[in-house]
Order: structure tokens, then sequence, then C-alpha cells
């Protein structure tokens, strides 16, 4: 076999492993390897569906070294008012545009379509999906696990029941290819995919008496009006300030979301359920307020079969027709697996170590790597940060979440550079502390964070880690 040297072989090109590496090469002379079974970087953006945006402002999303858009303040559409949000096309460009600054470094080499099998005798071993052919890479310094966590996405998901010949079934992907005219459309799953597509479908002009939405269990959201960055830091300082307060007075996790619900910052479709879900999606209220229109909703449970003519759930069957389109929107997303420590001799395993977003997780443990500090020192300061996705977990989530946080603010170099990258979502939140609007929120943070650690202590040793996905979500919404 053919023999590849490099300092890190990175297994997977998703959004974590992107940020990873684009940290760690700019604070070191590493060489790395990316591997990925796909055949470009982005990981679930490659298959992601055409009319899905981000949920959050792509001012903190993707690489630190690479802008994503202009920071540009949207004056049209669903986003009006918000710091713009890229769509899956502009999101596979700027992965495409971000390998090709990191390879032009000559440090770096992306093997794509190329599959990782493990080690043998000692070496590193992969796999093209194109030629079969194998090259053993040696590894100097560590393996990097981008995967542990990865997305279970519509695209590739394998639905969790039973589909007879003759029903149609297909992936949110698939909607904007359809031939003929459904006799309607039935959405499978109560989460954010679910909420995209129903929303796609109204501005496509489909009356909501022609869309019937199975919901086992319904989701919270965050108000997208509270995670703004730069200009609009302020709507963040505010959310924060709420988040601590309701940290420091909640029972438990579903009163912790209510507390925000009252403020205006937490929200849910229909104000009658009590939701078991929280993904941390966001969304804006003129979405919430246009699927509120689809009134033709099933609470009987999951899914079991869809068969010709009768959709069988855990609670009874609803009629169906060959000729009704239905979306399977069960995809769990970011997969649940047990808190294991992120440095670990060989290896580094990438997992959260924030309560935010993704890339900017990955960033902290990139630029943690390229300290010289030994692994000890490293799992201090990025301590894994669970998401089970389910309400009951919220504040022992939020406890671990504050314990990863604070030995990073207290480090000089880690606190200095997080001040700077574009991918910290509170980077300007300092320039706002002489706002007297803000003055209140800057009050509540500080009256509130002691008693919000107190409470949360309660909940942080409730276990050790989370229980296996199969338990905690089912691979279903």
């Amino acid at each position: 076999m053919a023999q590849l040297s490099t300092d890190y072989l990175v297994v997977g090109t998703g959004a974590s492993a992107m940020a990873f590496v684009d940290t760690l090469v700019a604070h070191t002379d590493a060489e790395v390897v990316l591997v990925d079974r796909r055949h470009a970087p982005g990981g679930h953006w490659v298959d992601a569906y055409p009319f899905v945006r981000l949920h959050q402002p792509s001012a903190y999303y993707g690489v630190p070294s690479l802008p994503l858009g202009e920071d540009r303040i949207d004056t049209e559409g669903v986003n009006a008012g918000f710091y713009e949000r890229a769509t899956a096309a502009e999101l596979q460009h700027y992965y495409e545009q971000a390998l090709g600054q990191l390879v032009a470094t000559g440090r770096v080499r992306f093997l794509g379509s190329t599959e990782y099998l493990g080690t043998e005798a000692g070496a590193h071993v992969v796999e093209s999906r194109l030629t079969g052919g194998r090259q053993e890479i040696a590894v100097r310094r560590r393996l990097v696990d981008a995967t542990y966590i990865q997305s279970d996405i519509p695209a590739t998901h394998v639905p969790p029941f039973a589909v007879a010949d003759d029903a149609t079934l297909v992936t949110p992907n698939a909607l904007v290819d359809l031939g003929g005219t459904p006799a309607g459309f039935t959405l499978v799953g109560g989460g954010k995919t679910a909420m995209d597509v129903a929303f796609w479908l109204l501005e496509q002009g489909v009356d909501p008496d022609r869309i019937r939405w199975i919901r086992p269990r319904d989701s919270w959201y965050l108000d997208r009006t509270f995670t703004q960055p730069l200009e609009q830091a302020g709507s963040l300082i505010e959310y924060q300030s709420r988040f601590v307060e309701a940290c420091a007075h909640a029972p438990s996790g579903p009163d912790f979301a209510r507390r925000l619900e009252e403020h205006g910052m937490m929200c849910r479709i229909d104000e009658t359920i009590d939701p078991e879900i929280n993904r941390g999606a966001t969304v804006a209220r003129v979405e919430l307020e246009a699927v509120r229109d689809i009134e033709r909703v099933v609470r009987l449970g999951w899914v079991d079969a869809i068969g010709e003519t009768a959709i069988e759930l855990a609670g009874g069957s609803v009629p169906t027709t060959p000729d009704e389109v239905h979306v399977d929107c069960t995809a769990q997303g970011l997969a649940t697996a047990p808190m294991i420590p992120i440095y670990d001799g060989d290896r580094v395993t990438v997992q959260f170590t924030t309560l935010g977003v993704a890339p900017w997780s990955a960033a902290i443990l990139g630029f943690v790597e390229a300290l010289d500090v030994d692994d000890d020192e490293r799992n201090r300061l990025c301590r894994p940060v669970p998401r089970t996705g389910l309400i009951i977990d919220q504040l022992w989530v939020n406890a671990l979440g504050f314990q990863a946080e604070a030995p990073r603010r207290e480090h000089p170099e880690v606190s200095a550079w997080g001040q700077t990258c574009r991918l910290n979502p509170g980077r300007s939140m300092a320039e706002q502390f002489g706002n007297p609007d803000l003055q209140p929120a800057f009050e509540r943070l500080m009256v509130n964070l002691e008693p919000a650690m107190s409470n949360l202590a309660d909940h942080s040793s409730r276990v050790s880690s989370p229980p296996p996905t199969s338990t905690t979500t089912g691979g279903r919404h």
C-alpha cells in the first residue's frame, strides 16, 4: 500500500472539522490530512435540502479565517431586520473556498470519497470509495475524530417505520423535483426540519388545509431576535441575562423554558402543548405564525407504518392515499453520545465544549490543541458539554456548559483569542458595556450569576454521561 505521513489525520470535513483544522493550522506549523467519505468538504451541508438556511447568522459560522457573507442585515423576506443567513448552496461553496485556503498553505491535503478504516499494524488505513485503493497514513501526533457526534440528516436517514411499496415517502430534498400534483402533504416529525418544510410549502402557495402534520412530540425554539451579533449584540446580552436569571430560579428544564417564553425568547408552535424537545433551533416569529395555520395536526404517537390507505401510529391510525406525499422529517440531527475525554493520548475526539454553535466549539478545541500544555490542562479547559435534545435535561446541560466555560474565561491566551475570533457569537458584547439601555440586563447578569451557579450545582452531577441515543430520542422527532 502507498503510504503518507502527517502530523494530524482528521476524519471528517464537516463544520466542526473545518473550524478545528483552520484554527490549528493558523496557530501551529502542523501538517494535516483530511479524510471524508463525501466528495467535498462541508459535512451535512453537502447533502442539505436546497431550501434550508443556517439557523443562526452567517456572521459567526464557518471557519475563523474566512468571512461567510458580508455581515449584511437583510431588508426583505422572513429574515428582514436580522443578519444574513447563508443558504445551503452558499455554504457548499464557502467550504470549498475554506478548503482551498487550507490546501494553499502546502500543509493540508484532502482525500475525498475516502473511508477511514482504522489501524493495521500501527498504521492508519484509508480506502478510496471510487477505486478501492488503500493507503497507509503514518500519524506523528494525533488522529482527530470529527465524526463522533456527526449529524443524522434527512437525505441519508433511514426512516424508523415500514413503508408500503405503493406509498410515497420522500426526503425534504426531493420536494423540489416532484412530478405531478400530490393529493396533499403529510409531514412526519416535530422538529426544525418539519418546521422548515412546512414553512417552505406555505411559501410555495400550498394551502395549509392540504398539509397534515404528524407531531409525536413538540419542540421549543429560540426567537431569532436574540441570536444577533455585532451591531445587534444588545439582543444577545438581553437573552443571556434572562438565561442566567432562569438558571438561578428554575426548578426544572420545562420551567426554565417557560421563564424564557415569558420574556418572548423561547417559543412553541402550540402553546397548549408542553414540548419535550429543545435542540437549540431558532425561528423568526413570522415562521411560527405561518405554520400555526396548519390545523391538521396528528398526535397519536410514533409512526409504525405508512401503508397504501392508512398510516399506523402507536395510538391509532389515520387514512392516506397513494397520491399523498409523505415527507420524512424524523432525522434527529446531532447525535447523542456519551461524553469522553476530548484529548486522549494519540487521539482528539471532537465534541461540544460550549452551549453554542458547533464551529465555535470546534475552533476552541483547535486553539487549545495548539497551546504548549499537557492533555490534563487541555481537558480542564475543554470539558465535553452534552446535547441530549430533551428539555428535561436542560438544567443539567446548562450546568455543564457553565462549568466548561469558566476555566477558559480565566485563561489569558484562550480568553484573548476568543474575544477576537469571528466564530464567537458574543465577541461584540464588550462593546456594549457602556450602553445605558443595556444596564438593566448587565445588572441582572451580576445579580443572578451566583444564584444560577448554586442552583445549577444541584443538577450538574445528575449522571456522568447522557443515556444512549436509543433511549433519549429514539432517532425520531
